[in-house]
């Protein structure tokens, strides 16, 4: 209904009897009427309303042109089928040769006919023939005439051309070279079979046989879409909203690339839970067919990218630094491919690794790569715990500061106790940092000159703890472990420690909430839950569109990765066996060695560095205060690193709150906690935090023959 019908009159009174007060436009100094005010209700008035719009420049140049990455990847494929095709080619010389040399009297006989048939002026017998039975003789005897004249000539030609070609012949016979000679009679039998060639026998077969793929368009895309059973998009079809398409459909690498807007009320997320219906809807398969959501532009938003290839079942991707060469874990290192065949890449510094995934689904694959990445930068510090005990990390033994597999109560505290470590080397980075020139350390984070600078330690440290959840599950440790990791991933991002775990059962139990939450880098195959999909990807990424649960069980290999680009990103990941991450060990090892780095397990130190294997309450015990009933921390700290300078040395070295926090963390697993103690220095009460005799006696006799 427009403005101009609707009828006032009607609607003057209102429930109070009086007239509405409309509220009119007053001209401008124009004498026209605001633009800007449109009434909502008028149809004509919007469709007449030159509203804003924002102008979108297209791409002059395809996305794969725009990076090196995708250049050298092009390039490469067009390669690698132009040396197929050689080689394919080659071996078929022999097949092609006797091919032509059978259809060589056919086509000696085919040309011999051609030439007789012009030397006779056989074109011009139709046109004689028309003269006679026409008994036009005028036109006959001119006709007559022309063709003497014709066959004089070519007889002429014939006769010079032939005598030429034989004596060619006859001087290439005597007096050319063998391999002359050789090379012009093939040369003339070639000629001759070309020419006596069937009509529907081809020469060569062909090397590539070209499936014929329809391109995507828009009317596909929209049948497709209503064939996936969702009720918003069959009512949107039957009516007068349609999917809209805000950009055309381009080809996009090896496939095509379709932007949907789809219809009010409808999600990506729902297209995506039935991306196997879509294909089925395509008539393309399950791995060439990858919807994502934009959830940044609006939740309807849909990318849906459509292969050539089945992604899932194409030949692995090898790693680039399989073979040869060096990493600097400062910048992105490569990890796989897209479904477009571009490289993504990840880093190491500055973020922590996340990787989960249901068993089976090529998770310890992903966790090689950040491992052995971090292998070939010299610089960096490696510790590595294997908690499923089958060796799948075995390869770091070649340069690992600290390594250890199994599942069983040692190793998981050898995880903890470098979980411990790993917070008081935070701690004394923290320091280090603090204490640094601002014109060297400017941002208050290690940058890779401070790490290259070995009086310094601050060289990268890689930590990675594979099926972590056999820790943060454990009765006795996990509690602890799940405190201390959360504090490494919060302090350690700009220290230059990065934290890599990896979990095959991603739960509020097997990962803590306070872990995953501030995870920077986020790798999850497939999973079977939404729960699952966030814990790896983060809160809301299902419904954002970001699902791995999609994934099938024929995606193996295949990731979401979050955190490594502005947008989450499907991968195909780099495949490195056992003999190959054996090998690039040996040359990580051999880095290490040439720069004097080489150290702790890979070394074959057989320092201690399982923790002290001293009775941590007997020892308090034994340095207790006679008398007192609570002491602080600080003291206790002290009085231990008195007793036994080579287990508790270390922390006798702290500042006071570091020691209060060690000490605190330290008898936490036998039940102990510390309290406000507070303490008269003069005219002031002091209060720090410290331990209760009480609550030390308690714990020693309950209990069972300590740890």
């Amino acid at each position: 209904m427009t403005m101009e019908n609707f009828d006032w009159r009607a609607a003057e009174d209102d429930v109070n009897g009086r007239k509405p007060e409309i509220e009119t436009i007053e001209p401008d100094e124009d004498g026209r009427a605001d633009a800007g005010a449109v009434p909502v209700d008028d149809a004509a008035a919007h469709a007449a309303w030159r509203a804003p719009v924002t102008a979108k420049r297209a791409p002059i140049l395809p996305v794969w042109a725009k990076s090196r990455t995708g250049l050298l990847t092009e390039a490469s494929r067009y390669g690698r089928l132009a040396a197929y095709r050689c080689a394919y080619h080659a071996v078929r010389v022999p097949v092609y040769g006797a091919r032509l040399m059978a259809w060589a009297p056919i086509g000696t006989a085919r040309v011999v006919g051609s030439v007789l048939r012009w030397a006779s002026d056989a074109e011009g017998r139709p046109a004689r023939s028309d003269a006679v039975s026409g008994h036009d003789w005028q036109a006959y005897q001119s006709l007559a005439r022309l063709r003497d004249r014709r066959v004089r000539f070519r007889g002429f030609v014939c006769a010079c051309t032939g005598l030429g070609l034989v004596g060619i012949g006859t001087a290439v016979a005597l007096a050319a070279p063998p391999l002359a000679a050789w090379g012009t009679g093939a040369a003339v039998v070639a000629g001759l079979g070309l020419a006596g060639k069937p009509a529907d026998k081809p020469l060569v077969t062909r090397a590539v046989v070209k499936a014929k793929l329809r391109p995507l368009t828009a009317p596909m895309v929209e049948k497709a879409l209503t064939r996936l059973g969702i009720a918003s998009l069959n009512a949107a079809a039957k009516g007068d909203e349609r999917i809209h398409f805000p950009d055309p459909i381009t080809r996009d690498g090896n496939g095509w690339r379709a932007v949907i807007d789809l219809p009010a009320g409808t999600t990506a997320g729902e297209v995506i839970d039935k991306r196997d219906k879509l294909a089925a809807a395509l008539a393309r398969p399950l791995g060439c067919v990858w919807p994502e959501g934009q959830s940044e532009v609006h939740p309807g938003r849909l990318v849906l990218w459509v292969g050539d290839n089945d992604l899932a079942s194409s030949k692995p991707v090898a790693w680039p630094f399989a073979k040869s060469g060096t990493i600097d874990l400062f910048r992105p290192f490569p990890i796989g491919v897209d479904p477009r065949g571009r490289t993504v890449t990840g880093e190491l510094m500055y973020t922590n690794w996340l990787v989960g995934s249901i068993p089976g689904m090529g998770k310890t694959f992903l966790v090689k790569l950040p491992v052995l990445a971090a292998g070939l930068d010299e610089r960096a510090e490696v510790w590595a715990f294997e908690l499923k005990g089958t060796g799948d990390l075995s390869f770091a033994e070649a340069y690992a500061h600290r390594y250890a597999s199994g599942f069983d109560d040692e190793e998981i505290e050898a995880a903890l106790i470098a979980l411990r470590d790993l917070r008081s080397e935070c701690k004394r980075r923290v320091r280090i940092i603090k204490g640094l020139p601002k014109d060297l350390c400017p941002e208050n984070k290690v940058t890779p000159q401070l790490a290259s600078r070995k009086d310094l330690g601050l060289h990268p440290l890689v930590v990675a703890i594979d099926e972590c959840q056999e820790l943060f599950t454990h009765a006795e440790y996990g509690k602890e472990a799940a405190e201390l990791a959360e504090k490494i991933v919060k302090l350690g991002r700009a220290l230059g420690i990065t934290l890599i775990l990896a979990t095959q059962r991603p739960d509020k139990d097997s990962l803590p909430t306070g872990v995953s939450a501030n995870v920077g880098t986020r790798a999850c195959l497939r999973v079977m839950g939404q729960v699952e999909n966030d814990m790896i990807l983060g809160t809301s990424a299902y419904k954002n569109g970001v699902r791995a649960t999609m994934f099938t069980s024929r995606d193996k290999g295949l990731f979401y990765l979050v955190g490594a680009a502005d947008e989450a990103q499907i991968v195909k990941g780099a495949f490195v066996d056992g003999p190959l991450g054996e090998a690039i060990a040996a040359r990580a090892r051999a880095l290490r060695i040439a720069r004097g780095t080489l150290s702790g397990h890979a070394a074959g130190e057989t320092a201690e560095v399982e923790g002290p294997k001293a009775n941590l309450l007997d020892d308090l015990a034994a340095v207790w205060p006679a008398g007192e009933a609570n002491v602080w921390n600080s003291v206790l700290v002290d009085r231990l690193a008195t007793l036994r300078p080579e287990v508790y040395g270390a922390w006798g070295e702290l500042p006071d709150e570091d020691k209060t926090e060690t000490l605190t963390a330290a008898v936490k697993p036998y039940g102990l906690a510390s309290k406000g103690v507070s303490r008269r220095s003069g005219n002031r009460q002091i209060g720090r935090r410290g331990l209760a005799k009480a609550d030390l006696d308690a714990a020693r006799e309950g209990r069972t023959g300590g740890r």
